[in-house]
């Protein structure tokens, strides 16, 4: 799924990331580091920050920060769009320095932004951090914003890397989304998407938190197949029984995702424990608005979690 600013929801979490994004480039911060959880929507915010940019920043991307990466001057260059005949490396750096002399000359500033930035290596990290040092006296003229999930922490954190560490200005953690949020998040997205209507009921979105885990590209994925599923039931609505079942159909690629929430195969033990855990996650996220119709004795078991019609 492409991230795609326009329906970027900006949840107070996704809010404060994007404004340190842009303090960090204000401040002329040398370097700044955003990190979350894959679908977190970091990728989302980062394009957002392209779209709003000031005319007088050049900006580079760098997002193929695989384990193949090869050389970083090489990918620099490209994310600038900067044309050289150099061979070796040696002749890549200095057309790159050429290239931020003349920005500065004229009085643009150069952001270099590195998207997943967890896959570079130790190596790559520490050229990336070299790249800096064409930053002199208090003139910052090439800013560097690393994007990735939590493992670049741990990377950046490496004692051959303290140096690099040491200069990082700004640092933020995008965290999942709330119950609250995933709520306003769905119905947002289906209101840029053109509907007017409440399609999703709180216990569906209730449902979709809890098995997404609050990530808004998990909660994508189940929401476009919660639609299908009631099309195809003929439902104008949909409540947290046909997201248990989009859940149930995810056999392949997602379902083993949720960190164990959901058996392939279970038994009817591990279906009454999981049907336990959903509807306290139910009732504790809708304020307790779905307490009524639970099954008495040893604890409700899927799929008959709720009597409730709502």
């Amino acid at each position: 799924m492409i991230p795609d600013p326009s329906f970027l929801y900006l949840s107070s979490k996704h809010k404060k990331s994007l404004t340190t994004l842009q303090y960090g480039l204000v401040s002329q911060a040398g370097f700044t580091v955003v990190t979350g959880e894959i679908g977190s929507g970091k990728t989302t915010l980062v394009r957002s920050l392209l779209d709003q940019l000031r005319a007088d920043c050049e900006v580079g991307l760098i997002t193929n920060t695989h384990s193949a990466f090869g050389d970083l001057l090489t990918w620099v260059l490209a994310a600038f769009k900067i044309e050289s005949t150099a061979s070796n490396k040696a002749e890549r750096y200095q057309a790159f320095v050429d290239f931020i002399t003349e920005k500065s000359e004229n009085k643009k500033r150069v952001v270099l932004i590195a998207d997943e930035a967890q896959n570079m290596d130790i190596q790559t990290l520490e050229e990336l951090h070299l790249l800096s040092n064409i930053n002199v006296d208090q003139s910052i003229m090439l800013q560097l914003v690393l994007v990735g999930q939590p493992e670049l922490v741990e990377k950046l954190n490496r004692p051959e890397l303290v140096q690099f560490s040491q200069r990082i200005s700004i640092e933020y953690h995008l965290l999942p989304l709330s119950y609250k949020e995933t709520e306003q998040y769905i119905h947002y997205r289906l209101k840029v998407a053109g509907s007017e209507d409440i399609i999703f009921h709180p216990s569906a979105c209730a449902a979709l938190h809890y098995y997404s885990g609050g990530i808004p590209r998990l909660i994508n994925n189940l929401g476009d197949l919660a639609l299908v599923f009631a099309f195809a039931a003929d439902k104008k609505k949909i409540n947290w029984k046909i997201i248990v079942d989009v859940i149930s159909e995810r056999t392949i690629g997602g379902i083993k995702r949720f960190e164990g929430k959901v058996c392939l195969t279970p038994n009817i033990m591990e279906r009454a424990a999981e049907a336990k855990k959903l509807c306290r996650a139910l009732i504790e996220e809708t304020g307790g608005r779905y307490t009524k119709g639970f099954i008495k004795g040893n604890g409700p078991f899927y799929p008959t979690l709720l009597t409730t019609h709502d």
